[in-house]
């Protein structure tokens, strides 16, 4: 599926069935990319442990990815940006 296999820009969502929360995690960290990502959940506190275990340089509870151009933002993986600031293989918080 070209939407889960390439990195999107833009107000576009991919609906992918997962059996439970594990699996749910392997399909979010199984992307090439990872500039950011975006949990929806009713428990804020499940969504927070979820969030830090993705693998991705922005992580959001019940909220879209955003930037602002005061603070820095980068990715990881072969994200755009994480490829051009150097951050392929660390992981950025």
């Amino acid at each position: 599926m070209p939407a889960y296999e390439d990195e999107l820009f833009g107000p576009v969502a991919a609906v992918i069935r997962a059996q439970d929360e594990a699996d749910a995690l392997r399909i979010a960290n199984d992307s090439r990319y990872g500039l950011g990502g975006s949990v929806c959940t009713s428990d804020q506190r499940k969504g927070e442990a979820f969030a830090h275990a993705m693998y991705c340089g922005q992580a959001f509870v019940n909220g879209m990815v955003k930037s602002d151009p005061r603070l820095p933002f980068g990715g990881v993986k072969a994200s755009a940006m994480a490829a051009s600031w150097g951050y392929r293989h660390s992981r950025v918080r």
